[in-house]
Order: C-alpha cells, then structure tokens, then sequence
C-alpha cells in the first residue's frame, strides 16, 4: 500500500477517536460528572492524538527510506563499476585526440541509466527489461554524442537486477513503515479514551495544537519568502561573477545573445537593465493611470450612492473581468484595440499612422482595464467597512454627502486603499502575456507612448526558454532580473507603509 494509503487509514482512525471520544464524553456528563471541557474538545484531542503522530512517523520513514535507498544504490554501483572497468575500450584515434579513457565515462553513463530506471520503475509493471535496454541505448548514445567515445557492452548486466532489487527493496519499506504507522496510530486509538476524564483540560490542549498550527503556518511563509530570495540570490551572485554589476544595473543596451560581430569569439553579450526597468515601469504607470480613477470612482459610487438593488448588479459585472485569463486580455489588445488605435491615429494624421499596433499605449490600456475590478472591488469592501457612525456624525453637523465622502469615509478607509492599489500595481508590474501580444518584446529606451517597449517578466521568460546551459550569462540573468523585482516590489511595499502610517486617521 502506498504512503498516501496509509494516511488515509490514519485519517480513518483519528475521525474514529474524533466521534467515540466526544460520544464518551458526553454520556460522562449525562451520568452527573462535570467535565471541565465540552465533549467537542474531547473529541478533537483523540483525533490529534490518535493521527499526528502516526502521520508525522509516516513522513519521516518515507523520506529516510528514499535517501537510503539512493545511497545503497549507486555505493553498489560504483562497486560495480569498479570491479568492471576493462568492460570498455575507447575507439581508434581517442588517445591521439586527448580524450579521456573510455572507462572513466562508464560509471558515468551506467548512473545515468539506473536514475532513469529508478525514476520510472513504480510505473513499468512487466516491462522492466524492456525499458532498462531501450533507456541504457538512449543514454548510451547521448553520451557518446557528447564525448565522442564508444563503449563495448560487456559485464553490464549488473543494472538490470539492481534496479530490481531497489524496487524489491523499496516495497518492504512501504509496507514495513505503513505496518508501523497503522499499529501506532491503532494504539493512540485505543488511548485516547484515557483523556476522557473529568479532570483533562482537553480545551487547553486543543487551543495549543491550534496556535501551534497557526505559528507553523505563518513561520512555513517566512521560511518559503527566504527560500525564494536565497534561491534567487546565489544564481545572482553566479551571474554578477561574469558580468559587472554597473553594465548590468547602468547599461543601456539589452542584447544577451553571445556576440562575434566585434571579432570577439565566444563573448557575451550586453545586459542593460535600463531598457526593461524603464518598460517595466513605464507600461505599469499607463496601466495604473487607467485602473485608479476608474476602479476607484466605480468604487465609491457603489458604495454612497448606488442603490443595493443597482450594487448587486454592477459588482459580479466588474469582478468577472477578474476572471478573465491573462491571455484573453493579451488577444484583445492583440486584435482589437491595437488595430483600432492605428486605424484611429491614421485617420486623424491624413493616413499616416502615429501609433504602432504594438506600444506602450495598447499594453498599458488593456492591463489597465484588467487592474479595474481589483481597485474597485478591493476599495468598495474597504469603503463599506467604514463604521456607519463616522457618516452619521458627519451629517449631524451638517455636512453634504459628498462633504462626507471626502472628508470622513475616504481618509478613514485610506490604508486600505492604498493597499488595494499597491496590490494593482504589483500585478501591473509581475504581468508577461499582455505586454507580450501588446507592446512587443523589443527594449527601447523610449517616452513615446505610441512605441513599442518590453518588461523586466518578459525577458525573463525568454532567458528561461531556449538551449542554452543553464550556467551561462545568458540563463544566469534571469535570476539577476527576478531578484531585481523582487527589490522593486519591496521597496513599493515600503513606500506604501510610510503612506499609510502618515495619512492615517485614528478614531477613538
């Protein structure tokens, strides 16, 4: 049975715990004893009790059964191979050209095969000897391609019966460590009636588990944040190591692809942030112009003045353009709105048109209306949240509804709608597919709205896609970009903070 078997058996057996100790508890306090907790608790502490443990013995024997099982397979490889070395020749001519012994690419290319085969094994069923000869040919023939050598099958077969063996190997430690796992939760099963007891602060030890969770839940977001910035952060160093941080960061040129043009073989290219941040920036501040006055004067009107019956209309309408995938908005602006710009410019100009098809105008105009439903819906639930009691006063004293509606509910609902609109600009920022189909891929230093410009996602994607080796300045710069956005955003974040620290109104 797998792991996934046995949890849900460990499931079963604390849902079990769950209903057999609340219905203990309960028929304790129909005979006259009082508990110090309701029989909910009771019941919820049987089933931590009774599945937790079991579940997180489970966890661990089936990652240490892994890393052992890797470790024991390729040591009996390597021993392997050892002991098999004059099983290959290299062919004619490979000592004059300086390449390496056959034999040293052996243990190479056999690890190759058995992680293929180790990989693959839960899923061959009968066909194992089948698929190790056609994955050893497979990887055979990379290999050779790669090294320019050829190897003499001879004293191979050793694989073939290891890859077996792992998967025999791998099936006693499923089902010992299943076994295990099933009898120890069987046994907190039985248990935990011992907690049901009129003296058991079962509601004491619930609350616990539950901050606990909580602590877990938000230190597992702290502990993936750091991940992702590490991540980024040693590949950015890598990159910086063979470009320098004042081309990369002061550079106004973006041309990655390795250049020879100069007489310079092999050379890198240039790797000017300038022309994306620019883009980047510049396509987000169209986009923000739109989406602000829009989404924010949507908002408030369906919160003053709009009627309940005309304000369950309008927002489903306004929010189902947030449903709409990225890749939709990028065809409109692709097929509709850039051509209709260009026709409108043309028409305006005597035929000759001003706007290109593809610009910052197109892009920023179509991620503006996508950013609409997130301002307004965000800053309508945030302008409704404003206590009643503010409009009330304010009207006491004679004020206007407008008069209140700018004196009173906007400052008051201020942090909130700035955090609606910083969450607006970083999707603007973080966007790829619109600009792609929108405002091209070209970096242009450029502040002319009508032509065409890129972002800082953009080329990321396109580094991230291609044959190039992932440790090349071309592959590495991506990660130096994506660490660069990163800052940029949290520097937004910063900024937005220090706004609604500033502005902020403090009611008693």
């Amino acid at each position: 049975m797998s792991a996934l078997g046995v949890a849900y058996i460990i499931i079963v057996f604390g849902l079990a715990g769950f209903f057999a100790c609340r219905a203990r508890a309960r028929l304790l306090e129909q005979r006259g004893q009082k508990m110090h907790s309701l029989p909910l608790y009771y019941g919820w502490w049987a089933f931590f009790v009774t599945s937790a443990p079991a579940l997180l013995f489970l966890l661990i024997w089936t990652i240490s059964s892994d890393l052992y099982l890797e470790r024991r397979a390729f040591s009996h490889l390597a021993a392997q191979n050892a002991a098999a070395q004059n099983a290959a020749s290299a062919v004619a001519g490979v000592a004059a050209s300086g390449a390496a012994p056959a034999q040293s690419a052996g243990f190479g290319l056999e690890k190759a095969v058995l992680s293929d085969l180790v990989k693959n094994l839960p899923a061959l069923g009968g066909n194992i000897a089948d698929y190790a000869q056609a994955s050893y040919a497979s990887v055979r023939k990379k290999l050779l391609t790669a090294k320019n050598i050829a190897l003499v099958e001879n004293g191979r077969n050793y694989m073939l019966p290891l890859a077996v063996e792992w998967l025999e190997t791998r099936r006693i430690l499923q089902k010992t460590g299943g076994a295990a796992a099933i009898i120890l939760a069987a046994f907190a099963f039985v248990g935990s009636f011992y907690y049901v007891r009129p003296a058991f602060r079962a509601r004491n030890k619930v609350e616990r588990v539950i901050i606990s969770t909580l602590f877990l839940a938000s230190l597992l977001a702290i502990a993936t944040t750091i991940g992702i910035v590490l991540s980024m952060l040693f590949q950015t160093v890598h990159f910086f190591e063979s470009v320098s941080p004042r081309a990369f960061f002061f550079g106004t040129v973006w041309d990655p692809r390795f250049s020879t043009a100069a007489g310079e073989a092999g050379a890198t290219g240039r790797f000017g942030l300038v022309p994306l941040l620019a883009g980047t920036l510049y396509i987000a501040l169209v986009a923000m112009i739109v989406a602000v006055p829009v989404g924010l004067f949507a908002a408030i009107y369906m919160a003053e003045y709009a009627s309940p019956g005309l304000r369950s209309v309008i927002k489903p309408l306004l929010e189902i353009l947030a449903g709409i995938p990225t890749i939709v908005y990028g065809f409109f602006a692709l097929m509709t709105i850039g051509p209709f710009l260009r026709d409108i410019s043309a028409a305006l100009a005597g035929g000759q048109s001003f706007i290109q098809a593809q610009s910052v105008l197109t892009a920023g105009l179509v991620m503006g209306i996508m950013l609409i439903p997130f301002v307004s819906s965000l800053s309508d639930d945030i302008i409704t949240a404003v206590p009643r009691a503010l409009r009330d006063g304010s009207y006491g004293l004679g004020a206007t509804q407008s008069e209140t509606v700018k004196k009173v509910v906007l400052p008051a609902a201020l942090p909130g709608i700035v955090a609606a609109l910083l969450l607006a600009a970083s999707r603007a920022i973080g966007e790829t597919m619109i600009v792609v189909l929108a405002a091209g891929v070209a970096a242009n230093i450029s502040f002319n709205p009508f032509a065409p410009m890129t972002t800082i996602t953009v080329k990321i994607v396109n580094q991230l896609t291609g044959d190039l080796e992932f440790d090349s300045p071309q592959t590495l710069v991506a990660f130096a970009l994506g660490m660069t956005l990163f800052v940029l955003t949290l520097l937004m974040n910063i900024f937005a903070l220090y706004i609604v620290r500033k502005y902020r109104e403090h009611y008693e």
